[in-house]
This record gives structure tokens, C-alpha cells and sequence, in this order.
């Protein structure tokens, strides 16, 4: 089978023929011609026009084949448009004056999901700039085609991608038969949340029935703003988190207040045996864990304190847990354990976000979003960073947003 009739039957252009193939070293090289008493299209208005003259022979890079580069070659007309005047006609497999086919634009594309950018650059013997501009394409199509209708839960969080305690805020739609990237904001600001909900309107705000965040007061307050009907619920994951950075500062001061009094540093090496779930620890930390209990130590009081915790995400009804909530942040309070005191006035100025988390029969958290989170960060690690906001935004949505790609002919992956 030829070469060109390949390209027929995957990509055939409307108004042009494939006609003359060559092979030189590592290229193969066809042209591309108007069929016979064709018109060509003004590029402004899309609108068949006469032909003025033809421009010098351009070269753009179709999907490699067998290893070899694949380019095809055409003089572009100029046509006399009533309309816009003299202009070059419009070509089909190319945008504007860039030099790459839009079936290979597709096929960089796939690829930067699972290589970095610069690795499926080196793979296709291209520039970085066009793997980028190829993802920046399915990107833009993707976000103008998507759907935001019929949105019920959405998650809101933040990660780190610059030092200096740069962050980003990620919107999450987390519905059970959907989950996707929604937003991706610069900071992690009341502004940047309030972009989001004016993005996504009024009308669809009123329609969410569950967020998801944590106790980050610029997201407390937009949400309350702007999806005031909305069941906002603060997430079992980061309950717990600050659970456990209660404990752990508990243990690094009394670890550093045993030895400063001279006695055997029994803390040390005991970390995680405290942090873990139980069902998640190796047999010699549950050991571990054993020797501590039998001691009457700060840090012990405070990791049966969180154990105790754990009780309350098995209840079934908002009151049970309201009742076991109460007590449990008495007790806490009595425990003169200063980080566990911090966490049980916490829990109770939110105690009402926390409760809500009955009040949905999904028994929903950001557990979900953390995972994206971790992806998103997989992303950024791939590629060992990237130097401006758009690059990541980019990215990003490219990877978590599950977005429309535009219409091909033929799907070359």
C-alpha cells in the first residue's frame, strides 16, 4: 500500500490531493495540491475566494512513520477576498502560521499525559514550545467544549508549587459519577476562590449541594457568600491531620524534655507508630506501640485521645455524633495536653461543618481531592517543575481535567 494512500484513507483534506512522495535520508516528503478548478478559503471569513498568486513552499510535520519524519509540502494561494482583500487562504491541517499538522498536534498531545514535556519533545525531534503550544490547543478546545451542567459536590484545596509558600487552589468536581479538575487559581486567596464561583454562575452555584474543604478562613467565607444552600462540610482527612500534628508536636517536646531532664529517650524512633492507622503498621511498630502504652507519658494520653477520635466517623446519625462530639471535646479540654486543647476549641467553633459531614447519605471527604492532589503534584515532578503559572494551569487541566478533544478523522494512538 502507498504512502499516499494511507494519508488518503486516515487524513483526506477537503480541497486538496496528496501527490508526489520522496524519501531523502530521514524524511519523507509529500506534497500537497489544490484540486483542479478548487477555490481557496479567505482565512478571516472562511469564505471561498479567487486565486490572487501562490507564496513560497511551506513545510509542516505530519506523525512520524516508521521512525521517519514525516513533512508535508504546499505553495499556500493568495486570495482576492470581496470582503478582506488580498489574504492567504485558509489551510486545513495547520493553525495560523504554525508549522504543525493538527493530527500531529493531537498525537504530541496523548503523549505529554504519560512523558514529560521535554522527554516527548527529544522522543519526536521537536521544540518544547511546540509540545506545549500542541497541549495548550486541546486545552483551549477542551475548556470552551466542556459541560458544567448537572455539578452536585465540589472539593476545594490547595498545594504548594513554588517555595515561598506559593500556592494554587484547585476546584474538584467530585460526584460519584464524575470526577475532574474544575479551576486552578493563582494564591490561595478569597479572590482566587471568588474567580472560580463567578466563572461558574450564579444559577450552577445554587445548584451544588456539597463542598468539601478545609478550615482555611478566605475559603470559609467565599463559600458562605456564594453557596449559602450548599451542605459545606469539613473533610474527615484533614480532621484527622490536625489530630495528628497534635500528637507529633507533643511527642518532639517531650522528646526534647526527657532528654534535657536525663532519662532514657524512649520516644525516639516512634513516630509513625503513632501516626499510622493501625490496620497500616508493620508488626514491629505495633510492638512498638505496645511498650509505649505502659507508659504514662503526654504523648501516649494524646495518641489514645486521637484513637478515641476515630470512633466518632462510625456514627450514623448527625445527634450521635453531635453527643459524642461534646464529649469527647470535654474530655480533651480537661486532658491539659495544650495541642490537644488547640484542636478541641477548633472542632468546637466548626462543630457545625463538622456535623454536616452526617447530614450527606455519601459519607463525603476530600480524601478524593488529595488524591488528585497527589497526581497534580506527579505532574509537576515529572517534569521537575515549570517556570510560569500558565505552563502548570496548562498541565494541569490536561491531566485531571478530563476535557473534550477536538474532532479527528483518524486517531493515530
Amino acid at each position: 500500500m502507498l504512502i499516499k494512500t494511507l494519508l488518503n484513507k486516515c487524513y483526506p483534506v477537503k480541497g486538496f490531493i496528496y501527490g508526489k512522495v520522496s524519501l531523502h535520508e530521514t524524511k519523507i516528503t509529500v506534497k500537497v495540491k489544490e484540486r483542479k478548478r478548487s477555490q481557496g478559503v479567505c482565512c478571516r471569513c472562511k469564505k471561498t475566494a479567487p486565486t490572487y498568486d501562490h507564496l513560497k513552499e511551506r513545510y509542516f510535520r505530519f506523525i512520524p512513520l516508521w521512525g521517519y519524519i514525516v513533512l508535508l509540502t504546499c505553495k499556500p494561494r493568495r486570495v482576492s477576498c470581496p470582503k478582506h482583500g488580498v489574504t492567504v487562504e485558509h489551510i486545513p491541517w495547520a493553525k495560523g502560521k504554525s508549522p504543525i499538522c493538527e493530527p500531529f498536534r493531537m498525537f504530541l498531545s496523548h503523549w505529554a499525559k504519560y512523558l514529560s514535556w521535554q522527554e516527548v519533545a527529544r522522543q519526536f525531534r521537536v521544540s518544547w514550545k511546540n509540545v506545549f503550544e500542541s497541549v495548550e490547543h486541546v486545552v483551549e478546545y477542551g475548556l470552551k467544549s466542556r459541560n458544567m451542567d448537572n455539578i452536585n459536590t465540589i472539593g476545594i484545596d490547595e498545594i504548594q508549587y513554588l517555595r515561598g509558600h506559593k500556592y494554587l487552589t484547585l476546584v474538584f468536581q467530585i460526584d460519584s459519577g464524575c470526577k475532574r479538575l474544575l479551576f486552578i487559581g493563582q494564591n490561595r486567596s478569597a479572590k482566587t476562590l471568588l474567580r472560580f464561583f463567578i466563572n461558574f454562575g450564579k444559577e450552577r452555584s445554587e445548584q451544588l449541594k456539597a463542598i468539601c474543604s478545609d478550615l482555611w478562613k478566605p475559603y470559609l467565607k467565599v463559600v458562605k457568600r456564594k453557596a449559602p444552600e450548599a451542605i459545606h462540610i469539613l473533610d474527615r482527612f484533614h480532621v484527622m491531620k490536625y489530630l495528628n500534628d497534635a500528637v507529633d508536636q507533643t511527642r518532639r517536646a517531650e522528646t526534647a524534655q526527657l532528654k534535657q531532664d536525663g532519662y532514657e529517650p524512649i520516644l525516639e524512633k516512634s513516630r509513625w507508630c503513632l501516626l499510622k492507622n493501625k490496620r497500616n503498621q508493620k508488626t514491629s511498630q505495633l510492638a512498638r506501640l505496645r511498650e509505649l502504652v505502659q507508659y504514662n507519658l503526654k504523648t501516649v494520653r494524646c495518641y489514645l485521645l486521637k484513637e478515641a477520635f476515630q470512633h466518632f466517623w462510625t456514627y450514623k446519625t448527625r445527634w450521635g455524633a453531635e453527643r459524642f462530639l461534646k464529649t469527647w471535646t470535654t474530655r480533651a479540654m480537661r486532658s491539659r495536653l495544650p495541642e490537644m486543647k488547640k484542636v478541641a476549641k477548633r472542632l468546637r467553633r466548626h462543630q457545625v461543618l463538622l456535623l454536616n459531614y452526617f447530614s450527606v447519605k455519601e459519607r463525603l471527604s476530600n480524601g478524593i481531592v488529595e488524591g488528585f492532589n497527589l497526581k497534580a503534584k506527579l505532574t509537576m515532578r515529572k517534569s521537575f517543575g515549570f517556570r510560569t503559572f500558565k505552563s502548570i494551569e496548562v498541565a494541569l487541566y490536561h491531566t485531571l481535567g478530563k476535557l473534550p478533544e477536538p474532532p479527528v478523522a483518524h486517531r493515530f494512538y
